[in-house]
């Protein structure tokens, strides 16, 4: 965060400020008589206000210094406008409800969650973690009376009765109707838990509720900024839902997206390394939901990133209602997740797509968890960079050894590719009848790769769901889940950012040298196919841009990964592959006679009928 510095101006501002302010106030003093009669309204404030703080002590069953009634002088402010619905007046004031893991404050108007925050996490400029605070989520029934006004509970006033049960604290907030008729929320926290139990219950308001008419129950967030890089975190902000039994889906995170689903469990606000979650124990039958992208310009400073909403019917049993559900605020960690399977909550983390999730999450996550639990977070990534490529290393072998057979292949090829210059048809013919004899296929280098693809998939997801990284620091790079800085730029570049980040340098430069071994020099220039001296250019650039914002523990993998891949092919060309024993088998491979297989016998002779029907086209 940038350190705010007092000059002349904001100086004189102050002052100036500071002396209008103490003119307003000499202008609008009270007069004697108007101090005496506010003097007798404040007491009767205060005996009014004192009456409703004994009317909360009776009604709660055991009180700990944990609640927090905030008075203010508007405690007696009653609303006349909610008693026209049949509603109780009561005041204005919050409760708390904390453990060692999170704090929730809880407003009596509404009944709603007000603050959400974190204990034990802060954001990259050491402020705490918020997810909700200063009004940017709410939550609220919205339902018809039965003299057809529509009422939403976030308007109403609840009373708290705060208890224990056993270690759990309970708090049920009701918004009374009568004597028995109530609509009540219930907030159960335990001890070291981020889930909270939320149960929805009425009674005697089907005389006031408009049962035919649908009751809504509304969700609204606003995901607040916690990362150093905004763009960063708002590719991994999104809303996920569990649906029809074990379904995940989420909505799109590039853009405005909203969706109507059926039979869903739970709703997941999630915010890349923390989440906000609805869950229901009995699945709700429908939900309108919808995410809207509030970062237009990923250059600027921005406080929010996202702005999720929900939109679910419950339904009326006997005129009442009862839902039971669950709050979760906390933290997107494979390891606090997998507690609650009740639900299966680890699956608002997006491990990535089929078996790349799979690999991801059950190889690459449990197997860093066990390497961070003994070594530094850095470290750790060099270690298990360094297992993957050797165990990657006879794949590597296979593409290298393929590689140095066409690089012997590659006079023979430019002699047919000079003799049928004016005959691309016979010149690939040709050229296809030499590797059949010499016992090469071009795409034998290509299938290691293929196979190596879901191995780097894995890896290049699990860097943005790992919250194992997240604050953690290596040589210079302050954070492993965000970008490293070097030098702040005074501009921004497109595509590139403000800043410039040494990782992502180290890394394009060790993929440059890497593909100088393995592209152009090796493989001949096929018609048709994409210049590979270009692409041995474009990667670096490419890596250098885009991974310039990425978290530095996915480019300080890519730098270690390229320099152990080098460093094995370099073992495999000087010590281990021998060009001479390679010509001399591609020699006694020509000699022996080769039987085609079904599907070298199908393209010849498509080649053979597609070189026929050139030569009759040219009659």
């Amino acid at each position: 965060m940038e350190e705010k510095k007092l000059d002349i101006n904001s100086i004189i501002g102050f002052v100036l400020i500071f002396g209008i302010l103490i003119f307003m106030f000499y202008q609008n003093r009270p007069t004697p008589e108007e101090l005496e009669a506010d003097k007798a309204k404040q007491e009767q404030v205060e005996a009014e206000q004192k009456a409703t703080e004994n009317t909360v002590q009776e009604s709660t069953a055991e009180t700990t210094p944990t609640v927090n009634l905030q008075d203010s002088t508007a405690v007696a402010n009653y609303k006349s406008n909610i008693g026209a619905f049949g509603f109780t007046q009561t005041s204005e004031g919050t409760t708390k409800l904390e453990n060692n893991l999170v704090y929730l404050e809880i407003s009596n108007k509404g009944g709603q969650i007000v603050e959400a925050r974190m204990k034990t996490f802060k954001t990259y400029d050491s402020i705490p973690v918020y997810l909700i605070k200063d009004g940017n989520a709410q939550f609220g029934l919205n339902f018809s009376t039965s003299d057809n006004r529509v009422l939403n509970t976030k308007d109403l006033y609840f009373e708290p009765s705060f208890s224990t049960s056993g270690e759990n604290q309970v708090l049920s907030m009701k918004a009374m109707a009568g004597p028995n008729n109530f609509l009540e929320y219930r907030y159960e926290m335990k001890p070291d838990e981020y889930l909270v139990d939320f149960t929805i219950r009425s009674q005697g308001l089907n005389s006031i509720v408009n049962s035919s008419q649908p009751l809504l129950m509304e969700w609204k967030l606003k995901g607040i900024r916690h990362n150093k890089s905004v763009q960063y975190e708002n590719r991994y902000t999104e809303m996920m839902y569990n649906y029809e039994e074990g379904k995940i889906d989420y909505l799109s995170a590039a853009s405005n997206d909203e969706e109507t689903e059926e039979d869903v469990q739970w709703l997941s606000y999630k915010q890349h390394f923390f989440t906000s979650i609805l869950a229901t124990k009995k699945n709700f039958k429908t939900a309108d939901i919808s995410s809207e992208n509030l970062v237009e310009d990923e250059s600027k400073t921005v406080a929010f990133t996202k702005n999720f909403a929900a939109s679910v019917p419950l339904a009326f049993e006997g005129g009442e209602i009862s839902e039971n559900l669950n709050w979760y605020y906390g933290p997107t960690d494979v390891e606090v997740l997998s507690t609650y399977d009740e639900y299966g909550l680890e699956d608002t983390i997006y491990f990535g797509w089929g078996i790349f999730g799979w690999i991801n999450r059950y190889v690459f996550t449990p197997f860093y968890s066990f390497l961070s639990g003994f070594l530094p977070y850095g470290i750790a990534i060099v270690i298990m960079t360094i297992l993957v490529r050797l165990a990657m290393s006879p794949a590597t072998y296979k593409s290298y050894l393929s590689q140095a057979k066409m690089k012997v292949l590659k006079p023979e090829i430019s002699e047919l590719g000079e003799k049928y210059k004016d005959n691309a048809m016979k010149k690939q013919q040709e050229t296809m009848k030499l590797y059949g004899k010499a016992g090469v296929s071009p795409m034998s280098g290509c299938i290691p790769a293929f196979i190596q693809m879901p191995i780097f998939y894995a890896l290049f997801m699990f860097f943005p769901t790992s919250f194992a990284l997240r604050q953690k620091s290596f040589l210079w790079a302050e954070d492993l889940s965000s970008y490293d800085t070097i030098f702040d730029l005074p501009f921004t570049i497109p595509f590139y950012g403000d800043h410039v980040s040494l990782f992502p340098i180290l890394a394009s430069i060790a993929i440059f040298f890497y593909m100088m071994m393995t592209t152009g020099q090796n493989m001949p220039q096929q018609p048709g196919m994409p210049n590979m001296k270009f692409i041995m250019y474009l990667m670096p650039f490419f890596m250098l841009v885009f991974f310039n914002n990425y978290a530095s523990g996915l480019s300080l993998y890519d730098f270690v990964s390229n320099l152990i891949t080098i460093g094995i092919m370099l073992v495999i060309k000087n010590f281990i592959l021998d060009n001479d024993k390679i010509h001399a088998q591609i020699q006694e491979n020509k000699k022996k006679p080769k039987k085609e297989n079904k599907f070298q016998k199908k393209m010849r002779e498509m080649m053979d009928q597609a070189e026929v029907q050139k030569k009759a086209g040219k009659k």
